[in-house]
């Protein structure tokens, strides 16, 4: 089997023991596998080191392990074992050691300011959590005290103390005014970093008595705020101009200590007149660049992410016209401890020897101290196969009680590092992972890859056979890889067939079988060739396949690299492209594709559409190909070839392309070498070593290009180091303990020489370490395992063959694999916007807990209950998801009056993080949905009786239903609405005093006390008489119905519509009479308070015309006299009348008063309110109201 090279710049024997122990064994992610396996316990999340928690919420000290068995917990408490089955206020969650204290039943969170710590155990060892402080968040208030005027005058300086409460964590302070509008800033006024309001020089306009300081407590809340400070700027003729003096700092000189990794803040602020101006250097060196910012107007000096060599001398100098001032702030960076090399697990066989390596470093030096399962080693059980050598421990002649968990804790006074890293020592017999039997099916000509994926320890050693009893394979023909896939990198006919793999190890043997099947490759015997065709003919392109029979080919054309058009002048047969009627837009490039599913091939073709040539036509054509190549001048890297033109058949030929062919590589393929003038006959071409060359050249003019021309002699070259690296190096991790580099792979030629490898390197980014390198061959891929989680890497790949190496690569930077994300976002709030619509808010989590590239975040959200029907269904959850750092979403498609959950959840590119807690939120009312039926039933001569059944959609809680009904005649026209207001608990009612024989049109709808819901419409007929009994017409639909008994031409109802038409007659007469004599109606008195009955119709409290009866007494409407003192009738006095119907008139108001525009006959009717007309009714509107 070929093993990989391992290479490091150091040669220390401990560093090459380590390489080999790291490589010894690796455990393979299979599901499976992994739930068999013992394996001490892992810590895979805990809380945050500094943990400041909300007083006002329980507390969740979060303890996450994994480990085979499942480990079980226990915690310390300032030192000192924290039982908590004696607290009743603190539970454990199941299965997990997450700690819950109930703050909110009773508990005081200042009872839980502590020290905890977390031990995860099972059989095989315990890992520790790093030491939990727990501190609830304080925001005191402010201290009363009593604020005297400040009286300063013009041109002086001025300095506003604030002094906030000390709060935990620290306030963010701002100054506000009265209208809690923020004081404006500027060089002349400007807030410190202490939270004090500097002015340099002060002006009348400062003259204010609500300078307010404020402190906002994030954790909290909260914000509170210091009394009020009054400023009187008193004028003195003329202002005296001030040279600088510095506020802060104070005298010339300071010190600074900032830690490595933070944000250095320096600050300096100046009085003078005028304003003075501040710049910024560092003694005896430049200002970093990229990491340099200025603040506050340059007053402050901000350098993020400082190093030790951020130290030194910084001096501010403060300058106006009068002069200058300066202050040097001595900087001094130490650091607390931060990783070289964190120990990593370690799995070993039995026998095995392996070493534990804790290498930290820090501003002083750190001490690293090590504890086996959470006991300090020099007090814990012996172990005879373990020394300790300072940072290392070094494990010899391992066994299986020699498994544990060890913790290295690297410490100095600005912080300390802990790090579980488990030894577990297995002995397992050999395991093939591997399905039985897979079959692998690949192209002739190509790579086979056979797998064998194993597990076993010690290591198993893997074999190949070929057929059951075959012998083992060997030879430069196969490809024997570490993880023991088996490799053919020339795949023929005779290589199929049945593969054995065998693991054995001395715990026993173990073997699997896998097919190989080698199937022809597909090939395109018959290309579409170039066409000239003349517009509004006909072409024809053919694409003639041979395929390996087992394979099923599908064939596509394109046009263009892009679909046919939908055009059905394209024909698509099976060994051809068929155009008919060709356009200009059809001229292009066609290309004939066929694909399997191992394999895929392609030719394309010209097509050229000409107009009709004129009598007689010339003839244009591609050229004739070159011919009689020559090669001259043979040097290692170049060589000079010379060929004759062919015919260039009416057109000039623009260029010539030459292409090569590398015998030796890639035998059969052509590729593009470059390109020259249609005018030049000779080039001189660039060569690579290690190519046996051939070259043809192809001759173009504009119709297209002419065949190739007969290949050249060979000239082989000689070989060299190789002059070129991969390229598209990446390094991306799949899991969250590995990097996964990968590379383009050199071609052929590019090697310049026999035996290609590539030497991989890496090493972890702004660590001090040294590069880590393996040298690999034939592959394009290789893993690091037991990374850091997310952490970046620089890594670089190295071609070099039998002659040596490529110029040194460039590095790229690569990140170990992501992990799920550890925190959940917090401060998520709710704003309801409307019953069906709510806008959610949520806080960012610290990027470091993300554990990853950021994407997003995932709001889930789910319907609980309707708060109408106070009855549970099935919770459907809806999932949206916002891209980027957003804080903040949309929820639409809510349901009114119902209650909500949601939760909110952080995406990397690994998945999602743990939930926030379930926030509740309720929507408010809504309009209901119609009833869900209204049936009309037992009619009687005046009587009707109508059931009706509750919304499906109430929205909220029913107040009342509303029917509107009115009669329809025999010309279809509407008659009076009348309106009945019914109580929510009901579900029916019988209408009485109806007219016999006569149509009714109703309208029902539900209200809330939002308002009315949309309506359902029926139809139905009083009988004629007790004899003859017709059936309600039922249904919802139009207005226009139609009349089952047309009584118009019975004899006595001609005689009783005379009666009636002569005493409606004399009814007008009256009325007349009574008009002309100018009495006030109760709708003229309406009119009279209010000048303009367009803008006021209705009255405000029940919206009726008129005077409209109590709802309950079913009474029509009072009728007033609109009609003016000059006795004409107006158009707009009549804005109510039963003219208002009609087809193009104007003016129809709904419920509420508002304008809802021209009826027409051909929709639904809305029921019409105030039907009656104002003005004296004629006999024919008399006649068309009656029914």
């Amino acid at each position: 089997m070929m093993k990989k090279m391992s290479i490091s710049t150091s040669k220390t024997s401990l560093v090459l023991l380590l390489c080999q122990i790291i490589s010894a064994l690796d455990v393979p992610l299979d599901s499976k596998l992994l739930e068999e396996l013992s394996q001490p316990p892992t810590i895979t999340q805990q809380s945050p080191k500094d943990y400041i928690v909300d007083p006002r919420e329980n507390i969740v000290i979060q303890c996450e392990a994994k480990g085979k068995p499942p480990p079980s917990f226990s915690w310390t408490r300032n030192g000192t074992h924290f039982d908590i089955d004696k607290d009743a206020q603190v539970t454990m969650k199941p299965n997990s050691g997450t700690l819950v204290i109930n703050i909110m039943n009773g508990g005081k969170a200042e009872a839980y300011e502590g020290v905890y710590q977390c031990t995860a155990r099972n059989e095989r060892g315990a890992a520790i959590s790093n030491n939990i402080v727990v501190r609830p968040s304080r925001s005191p208030l402010w201290t009363k005290e009593k604020l005297e005027p400040n009286h300063v005058r013009e041109g002086d300086s001025l300095v506003l103390h604030c002094r906030p409460p000390v709060g935990l964590p620290p306030p963010i302070i701002f100054w506000m005014d009265n209208a809690f509008q923020r004081l404006p800033q500027s060089e002349r006024v400007s807030q410190g970093l202490n939270g004090d309001l500097y002015f340099s020089n002060v002006q009348p306009e400062d003259t204010r008595e609500d300078y307010i300081c404020y402190a906002r407590f994030n954790h909290t809340q909260t914000i509170q705020q210091k009394q009020p400070i009054s400023v009187k700027v008193f004028s003195t003729k003329p202002v005296t101009e001030r040279q600088p003096v510095l506020l802060t700092p104070t005298g010339s000189t300071s010190t600074k200590v900032e830690l490595r990794g933070n944000v250095l803040l320096l600050e300096c602020i100046a009085a003078g007149l005028p304003t003075p101006v501040i710049r910024w250097i560092k003694e005896g060196g430049e200002l970093p660049a990229n990491r340099t910012f200025f603040e506050n107007f340059k007053k402050t000096l901000k350098i993020i992410d400082v190093s030790e060599a951020d130290s030194g001398n910084y001096k501010c100098i403060a300058r106006n016209a009068l002069g200058s001032v300066h202050h040097v702030i001595s900087v001094t960076v130490k650091a607390a401890p931060y990783w070289i090399t964190a120990p990593r697990n370690l799995v070993l066989s039995p026998g095995e020897d392996g070493t534990l390596i804790c290498r930290a470093n820090g501003n002083p030096k750190p001490s690293i101290s090590w504890l086996a399962n959470g006991v300090p080693i020099a007090i814990a059980p012996e172990d005879p196969s373990r020394k300790v050598d300072g940072d290392t421990i070094i494990f010899s002649h391992v066994q299986e009680r020699s498994s544990a968990v060890y913790q290295c804790n690297a410490s100095n006074e600005y912080g300390y590092l802990l790090a579980n890293a488990f030894v577990n020592v297995l002995a397992e017999p050999p395991r093939i992972l591997t399905p039985a039997n897979k079959l692998y099916q690949v192209i002739a000509d190509s790579p086979a890859l056979l797998d064998c994926a194993y597990f076993g320890s010690p290591r198993p050693e893997i074999e190949w056979f070929k057929g059951v009893k075959g012998s083992i394979l060997r030879g430069n023909e196969y490809v024997f890889h570490d993880n023991g896939t088996l490799e053919i990198p020339v795949a023929q006919k005779n290589n199929a067939g049945t593969y054995t793999c065998v693991a054995r190890n001395e715990l026993g043997k173990i073997q699997n079988e896998v097919q190989l099947e080698i199937k022809d490759p597909t090939m395109i015997i018959k290309q579409p060739e170039y066409k000239v065709i003349q517009r509004y003919g006909q072409v024809s392109f053919e694409c003639i396949i041979k395929h390996d029979s087992t394979l099923l080919p599908t064939v596509t054309w394109l046009k263009d690299n892009d679909e046919l058009p939908d055009d059905e002048r394209f024909l698509v047969g099976k060994d051809n492209l068929t155009i008919m009627n060709v356009t200009d837009k059809d001229d292009g490039t066609y290309t004939c594709i066929v694909n399997t599913t191992l394999d895929s091939v392609s030719a394309s073709a010209v097509l050229t559409v000409v107009a009709a040539p004129p009598t007689p036509a010339i003839i244009y054509a591609r050229p004739n190909p070159p011919f009689d190549l020559e090669l001259t001048g043979q040097l290692e890297r170049s060589i000079d070839l010379s060929w004759l033109p062919g015919d260039e058949n009416n057109s000039p030929i623009t260029s010539f392309v030459i292409e090569f062919e590398d015998a030796l590589h890639e035998p059969g393929v052509w590729r593009y070498q470059t390109e020259v003038p249609g005018s030049q006959t000779t080039a001189q071409l660039k060569l690579s070593p290690y190519v046996n060359y051939a070259f043809r050249v192809i001759a173009v003019n504009r119709i297209g290009r002419s065949q190739p021309s007969e290949p050249s002699e060979q000239y082989l070259t000689k070989s060299a180091s190789p002059d070129e690296n991969p390229a598209n190096v990446q390094g991306i991790g799949s899991e969250p303990d590995n990097l996964v580099i990968t590379w383009e792979p050199l071609k052929g030629f590019q090697s310049n020489g026999p035996g290609l490898q590539y030497k991989v390197s890496w090493r972890q980014k702004d660590v001090d370490d040294e590069w880590t390198s393996v040298i690999v061959a034939n592959v394009s891929k290789y893993i690091v395992s037991g990374t850091p989680t997310f952490v970046p890497y620089e890594v670089k790949v190295q071609a070099l063959n039998d002659l040596g190496y490529a110029p040194e690569p460039s590095e790229v930077i690569g990140h170990s694999g992501e992990d799920l994300p550890m925190v959940a976002p917090g401060n998520v709030q709710v704003h309801v916007i409307n019953s069906t619509l709510a806008k959610v808010h949520w806080d960012p989590v610290p990027l470091k807990s993300v554990r990853g590239h950021l994407q997003g975040y995932k709001v889930y959200y789910w319907k609980v209950q309707s708060l109408s029907r106070r009855s549970r269904r099935h919770v459907e959850k809806k999932i949206l998801t916002f891209r980027g750092n957003k804080t903040f979403g949309m929820l639409p498609g809510l349901e009114p009056y119902s209650s909500y959950k949601l939760n909110v959840r952080v995406v990397n590119g690994k998945g999602e993080g743990p939930a926030s807690p379930d926030k509740v939120f309720k929507t408010p009312e809504g309009v209901p949905s119609s009833p869900s039926f209204l049936k009309i039933t037992n009619p009687t001569l005046d009587s009707l009786t109508l059931e009706w059944g509750s919304p499906t959609h109430p929205n909220g809680v029913l107040t009342s239903y509303t029917l509107k009904f009115q009669p329809i005649n025999n010309t279809h026209e509407l008659g009076p609405l009348v309106e009945i207001r019914i109580p929510a608990n009901e579900s029916s009612l019988i209408l009485k005093n109806l007219n016999y024989s006569t149509r009714y049109k109703f309208y029902f709808n539900a209200q809330t006390s939002v308002g009315s819901g949309s309506q359902i419409t029926e139809e139905a007929v009083t009988i004629m008489d007790e004899a003859g009994i017709l059936r309600p017409a039922v249904g919802a639909g139009k207005a226009m119905a139609s009349r089952q008994v047309d009584i118009a031409t019975q004899g006595w109802f001609i005689g009783l519509m005379c009666a009636v038409a002569l005493l409606i007659l004399i009814l007008l007469i009256v009325c007349f009479i009574r008009r002309n004599k100018g009495g006030k109606y109760p709708v003229k008195e309406k009119e009279d308070a209010h000048a303009d009955p367009e803008i006021q119709p209705m009255k405000e409290d029940d919206g009726t015309f008129g005077e409209y009866s109590d709802a309950e007494d079913h009474k029509p409407l009072k009728k007033g006299s609109r009609t003016p003192s000059d006795r004409t009738v107006k158009k707009e006095d009549s804005d109510d009348s039963l003219v208002d119907y009609g087809e193009g008139v104007n003016g129809q108001f709904n419920e509420d008063g508002s304008f809802i525009g021209q009826y027409s006959g051909k929709k639904e009717k809305e029921p019409a309110e105030g039907n009656e007309s104002s003005e004296a009714p004629s006999p024919v509107n008399a006649m068309n109201s009656f029914v």
